[in-house]
């Protein structure tokens, strides 16, 4: 339930009837009641709300925009809208300011809801499939892998939290090019350890973990594969090492605090015959012609830039086909809308494959791509680039060895996705409250040790609503409660605009907020009534803190 949105909307309906008034007492004349919107002023001195009504009216009735405003202001009716006080500013904005003691039903909510404070219904029910990571099965995930499992997860909790029928999958592309490469690099890496030196493929895969994988296959295997044909061997090592790799994969996200629901192999496309169909039917529709043996997709005839191969002149699909292939079998499973978070690399990408979608006669706009941009991970100042234990990438287990999964989490998902992010690793070690995770689950063990020093006192937390909460008059106090009744429509905000990093953004000002109210207002006060005000202040700010570190995937420890 969100309280701040139900009495904007009352405002904006007593405008609405305020204008339509006139209309009717001949003050205004204007065909219809335009578009208008009621919101927060970015200035806290203009008030708790602010309207543009008068501005957006004054074409219509060919009058200057503040005296449409002292029209309007003339026919207003406030009761029931918790305005105490509107004034007419600038060029012709009406500025509200809210009687505070709305704010005192606040903390009654929350203590009903509980852990669902926060939640809505905005999705109804819609089914969204959130595909992220979705990394080649080939190596070990890595920080920018790291960086769209938060995102993704952070994502999809927050889908869900704003009732929507959530699913997250894993494309596994364990099929085309890149799995050709994975076997000849096995291959070249497993023979080499019977004193079989082959060629190394050219775009083979070079890190330690594939010698460590043709290592464990040898264990396993012994010489058994070294005089088989080479078919045979290549299946049985890349059979061998996806089970292992995607093992692996697997417990690094749990680690990371990622489950799926999904592990969709792209493998399954190509055996049911769906790239196949696909193909055909975009050529049924008039959007595939041949040219030097390969079939192209006519994206230019949808706006697009190029046209793009789909079957390769040896007949072999493209990764491209299957990738339509897959995401009509997504629409085909009753899907909404889908979402996926892509590394900046993929960008082109994107148009190429609304444009298949829109082909086949689906809406492209039910596809939404996230683009996530590079990582750059910082230790004493400067950049690190390599594993010490590969020799390449830093991992996501390397990471979580380091920091720790709150850290990483929390890090990952503080910049919006389309921005670079720089993660300092000694930052995010730090126990202070420069480190900003710290810094907000220090605001919430501190609240735990109030309530536990209180019980030790002999005093517990009265329920909200038999609590006189109107002693909550001091400053802080006030901003306290306001920040914590934003909570629903930080959520809900986040939610329309698929922007993860909204919540530490929020998280951090309330940390901010409870750390001023603590050093200003003491809560185990003398005063009975005051100190139980503070106390259901306190928890509110506790139950308010946890549910949003929960979305990110991030503790909320009870000490530190």
């Amino acid at each position: 339930m969100n309280l701040f949105a139900e009495i904007t909307a009352k405002v904006k309906a007593a405008l609405a009837q305020a204008a339509l008034a006139a209309r009717e007492q001949a003050e205004l004349d204007f065909p219809s009641l335009p578009d208008f919107v009621v919101e927060v002023p970015r200035e806290k001195q203009h008030g708790d709300l602010a309207t543009n009504l008068a501005l957006v009216l004054a074409g219509q009735v060919r009058r200057p925009p503040r005296e449409v405003a002292q029209v309007i202001l003339r026919h207003l009716e406030m009761v029931g809208t918790w305005v105490s006080r509107a004034e007419v500013a600038g060029p012709g904005f009406i500025n509200f300011w809210l009687d505070h003691r709305w704010l005192y039903r606040v903390p009654v909510l929350v203590e009903e809801l509980g852990d669902k404070w926060g939640h809505s219904n905005l999705g109804a029910g819609a089914k969204v499939q959130v595909e992220f990571v979705s990394a080649n099965p080939t190596g070990l995930l890595h920080m920018g892998n790291a960086r769209g499992a938060a995102l993704g997860d952070t994502l999809a909790n927050i889908l869900a939290a704003a009732g929507y029928a959530v699913t997250r999958e894993y494309y596994i592309n364990d099929a085309g090019h890149q799995i050709e490469n994975f076997a000849l690099s096995l291959e070249a890496r497993y023979l080499a350890l019977f004193g079989r030196e082959v060629p190394f493929p050219d775009e083979g895969y070079h890190g330690e973990d594939l010698v460590e994988t043709a290592r464990a296959f040898a264990a396993a295997y012994g010489d058994r594969y070294v005089e088989a044909a080479a078919e045979e061997r290549r299946q049985a090592l890349v059979a061998f090492a996806l089970e292992e790799k995607l093992a692996r994969i697997r417990q690094s996200l749990a680690r990371f605090g990622v489950q799926y629901d999904v592990w969709f192999s792209e493998q399954s496309l190509h055996a049911s015959g769906a790239v196949q169909q696909v193909v055909a039917e975009l050529e049924r529709r008039g959007y595939i012609y041949e040219e030097d043996g390969a079939l192209w997709f006519r994206a230019s005839a949808l706006a697009e830039a190029k046209d793009e191969v789909v079957v390769r002149s040896s007949g072999v699909p493209t990764y491209f086909a299957a990738d339509i292939a897959y995401h009509v079998n997504k629409f085909a499973r009753g899907f909404e809308r889908v979402i996926n978070i892509w590394g900046a690399d993929h960008h082109g990408h994107v148009g190429r494959l609304k444009a298949a979608l829109a082909a086949l006669g689906y809406d492209p706009e039910r596809l939404v791509v996230i683009i996530m941009q590079l990582v750059r991970l910082f230790q004493g100042g400067e950049v690190l680039r390599m594993s010490k234990r590969t020799g390449q990438y830093i991992t996501l287990d390397e990471l979580l060895d380091e920091v720790g999964k709150d850290a990483a989490r929390y890090f990952f998902i503080m910049r919006s996705a389309d921005s670079h992010l720089d993660f300092d690793l000694d930052l995010a070690k730090a126990q202070s409250q420069e480190n900003p995770v710290y810094y907000v689950q220090y605001a919430h063990a501190r609240i735990a040790s109030i309530l536990r020093h209180a019980q030790a006192e002999g005093y517990t937390v009265p329920r909200a609503k038999e609590t006189d909460l109107t002693v909550l008059r001091h400053e802080a106090e006030l901003e306290l409660l306001r920040k914590i009744a934003d909570w629903p429509g930080v959520v809900e905000g986040a939610a329309r605009a698929l922007e993860p990093h909204r919540l530490p953004y929020y998280a951090h000002e309330l940390a901010a907020l409870f750390h001023k109210f603590y050093t200003q207002c003491r809560v185990l006060h003398d005063d009975p009534r005051l100190r139980a005000a503070r106390l259901v202040l306190v928890r509110a700010t506790q139950v308010t803190l946890a549910n949003a570190l929960g979305l990110m995937g991030v503790a909320a420890p009870e000490s530190m």
